[in-house]
């Protein structure tokens, strides 16, 4: 690692306290730190808009990047590049030498990167007689290699924000459709109600959605919708229930009306023959008994689903942090305080063990983001044991499709080895 002496910037440019923060958090990093650059840059992409840089600032250090000669960012080595201009410019898709300043410059106002001046402002390299550089000046990505951990931190929330975000729009267009097909049979049954104010309504509130939707504006419009098709719904139910029994009352009553003491006395002779006969028949009781067990089937398989459906739910913060406390340390700021924090923890745990975009998001699709997010602390909490991460994920996934994986024994599997551990475990 270069020497950590302040440089102060050659020319005109003026020396600051911001600018001499910058430069010392550059270099107050864990000894040991790595990190993969191409890996590092894609965090830095993902959370452009929270660290105030543009796509043309990104494009520099993109070039700045390229002239580093491994792969892997090392508090150990030395991390100044010093390209000339122009060999700057052409990894920089050509960009002009005026406009390469400026985007240097908001690298540097960013943190993201700091000039070390040379004395006459130029940027080289002085080797020593071995080959190996003494002194080096130009521009150091140190900054970005002391940020890694918060850069990822912010890029795995503002994924998680997007993803989240994502999913309640589908929601908000599920419940949009939903509502206006409800309205519109309600009103083609006759059913009765105040569907022009019902309506009404409902144009009102999809005229309030902002073109620009957030997490923070979209959640209690879609709260509204949701309020109004559960309405819907349970007028149509009682609606239904009523003609259902309605129609049985009036069954009821044109039978008695129909009934006959005489002609049901002598008709009866002739029902229990008719009966005797049908039992008589080979075949008869296994049909019957074959009707029942085919109701029974229904009744089991109606059973089976709301099983499966219990099998993967949702369990209290307090007891997945009891169980895997390790998916703490990765929360932004170092704690997961909230669901939003579990998930952005998740996300930087899944780039740290390899876990594909794909096997993540597959998971997501079968199980939901907050019990993936929950699978991924397990996962983490027995990282020493598990020898694919991503291969583990997608068993779980597949077990989970077939109805065959539950969070719950996992949770306390883990929640009584930590016991064991401790003398015991909490109530």
């Amino acid at each position: 690692m270069e020497s950590e002496s302040v440089t102060t910037p050659f020319g005109r440019r003026p020396m600051s306290l911001a600018l001499l923060l910058k430069q010392r958090r550059g270099e107050a990093m864990a000894a040991g730190t790595t990190r993969n650059k191409w890996k590092l840059f894609r965090s830095v992409c993902e959370a452009r808009a929270g660290l105030g840089v543009t796509d043309r600032a990104l494009t520099v250090l993109d070039a700045l990047l390229s002239f580093y000669p491994e792969d892997e960012l090392s508090s150990e080595k030395g991390l100044v590049v010093f390209p000339s201009n122009t060999q700057l410019s052409l990894r920089a898709r050509g960009m002009a030498a005026a406009t390469l300043r400026r985007h240097l410059a908001v690298l540097v106002e960013a943190g993201l990167i700091s000039r070390k001046d040379s004395p006459n402002g130029k940027r080289y390299v002085r080797r020593g007689r071995a080959g190996g550089i003494d002194e080096a000046y130009g521009f150091s990505l140190a900054p970005l290699l002391a940020r890694a951990t918060e850069i990822e931190a912010m890029a795995a929330s503002i994924a998680a924000d997007r993803q989240m975000l994502r999913a309640t729009k589908e929601r908000l267009t599920i419940c949009r459709r939903d509502i206006a097909k409800l309205i519109a049979a309600a009103a083609e049954e006759a059913v009765p109600g105040e569907w022009e104010r019902i309506a009404s309504l409902f144009h009102a509130l999809l005229q309030r959605i902002p073109k620009a939707a957030t997490l923070e504006n979209l959640p209690p419009l879609l709260a509204e919708l949701e309020t109004i098709r559960l309405g819907l719904i349970n007028t149509l139910e009682l609606h239904e229930k009523m003609q259902i029994t309605s129609s049985s009352e009036s069954q009821f009553e044109r039978h008695i009306q129909n009934s006959n003491p005489e002609s049901l006395s002598e008709s009866e002779p002739a029902l229990e023959r008719t009966q005797e006969a049908r039992r008589d028949q080979p075949g008869a009781g296994q049909e019957s008994r074959k009707q029942g067990r085919r109701g029974d089937g229904r009744q089991e398989v109606r059973a089976d689903v709301r099983l499966d459906s219990a099998r993967l739910k949702s369990f209290s913060l307090a007891t997945v942090l009891r169980a895997c406390p390790d998916i703490a340390g990765y929360g932004p700021g170092g704690t997961v305080a909230n669901g939003r924090d579990l998930m952005a923890a998740a996300m930087v745990v899944r780039t740290m063990l390899g876990v594909s975009a794909s096997a993540y998001e597959e998971a997501m699709a079968m199980m939901g983001p907050e019990n993936t997010a929950i699978v991924m602390a397990c996962i983490l909490e027995r990282a020493g044991q598990i020898h694919s991460p991503g291969g583990y994920l997608r068993d779980l996934t597949r077990r989970a499709r077939m109805g065959e994986f539950a969070l719950g024994p996992m949770l306390m599997a883990l929640l009584r080895l930590k016991g064991r551990s401790s003398g015991g475990i909490d109530a």
